[in-house]
């Protein structure tokens, strides 16, 4: 583990998570990027998209064609920005042997939540996660399969597709406009049983502009109710409302932000809505509920 703002003095933790996977583990520490990268053949970025610029700043330097990157989960076509900083410095070199190969995650393999210090718990698996690498990889199975075998890893074509098959952005946006007063208030509520019929269908909404833009694009992305049926393991409906209430009764819901200054907003909206919103205007498909939900957030 190798973090920005890990310390030097710090020593290894004990890690537990619960949940699904019950498990206790003391994980290595790393207190430079050069010393992660150089003993890592495999890098795993998992942290807030607001923080990645950072990582892949610091990483870069480091970073050579024997490494494989992964980002969990891609956002704001981050994984360009990567390559672009690899295949810069690679270019100055005559024997770079090129670039590392990075793959881009459309969400998350897991749902967690932190409930300590050094412990988490781990709600569900994903049993599908869409995925991209730059350049593309001949090797089979990839690298997001060796690691994690009981998951599907379904290859998108390019870094669009799996911008567009992030649905975290809309969802809590819808969430948390329709939440916001309790996240406020810091109350302790659970999300999936209070995305009531209204708040449903303002997410069905927001998928159909995200999903009119993938089509504009042509590119092949999940509906919302596919993303609820893979990631928390209930039947797909015709309802979103009724989905997210099969997956409290199914003992798999979250307990919502308790605070207004969650990732929800701090990472969805610059995030994720802002590029949503623009590739909407470049395909003359405009994503006007994306673009309000974006200038209500900045007005809160």
């Amino acid at each position: 583990l190798w973090s920005p703002s890990s310390s030097s003095s710090s020593s290894s933790p004990l890690i537990t998570s619960h949940g699904v996977i019950s498990t206790q583990f003391t994980p290595l520490l790393a207190f430079t990027p050069q010393t992660l990268v150089s003993t890592n053949d495999v890098i795993i970025i998992a942290l807030p998209a607001n923080g990645h610029k950072c990582v892949f700043d610091k990483i870069a330097p480091y970073l050579t064609s024997r490494h494989e990157v992964i980002i969990s989960s891609h956002s704001s076509l981050g994984a360009l920005y990567l390559s672009s900083l690899t295949r810069d410095r690679s270019c100055g070199e005559e024997e770079s042997g090129g670039g590392p190969r990075i793959t881009a995650w459309g969400t998350t393999v897991c749902t967690a939540r932190r409930t300590g210090d050094w412990e988490v718990r781990l709600n569900t698996v994903r049993r599908t996660v869409d995925s991209c690498t730059i350049p593309p990889s001949p090797s089979s199975p990839s690298i997001s399969q060796k690691l994690f075998p009981g998951i599907d890893f379904r290859n998108r074509d390019g870094l669009l597709a799996i911008s567009l098959s992030n649905l975290n952005p809309q969802n809590h946006l819808g969430i948390a406009l329709g939440n916001v007063s309790r996240m406020e208030k810091g109350e302790s509520w659970y999300q999936f049983s209070n995305v009531t019929p209204s708040i449903g269908r303002f997410l069905e909404a927001l998928d159909r502009e995200r999903l009119a833009i993938a089509a504009a694009l042509d590119v092949e992305v999940k509906t919302i109710f596919e993303h609820f049926s893979q990631g928390f393991h209930v039947p797909v409906s015709g309802s979103i409302s009724d989905m997210n209430r099969e997956i409290h009764e199914a003992g798999n819901d979250v307990l919502g932000p308790a605070s207004a200054d969650t990732r929800y907003v701090t990472e969805d909206v610059p995030f994720g809505l802002v590029l949503i919103v623009v590739l909407g205007d470049m395909v003359q498909r405009p994503a006007v509920l994306h673009r309000a939900g974006l200038e209500i957030v900045s007005a809160m």
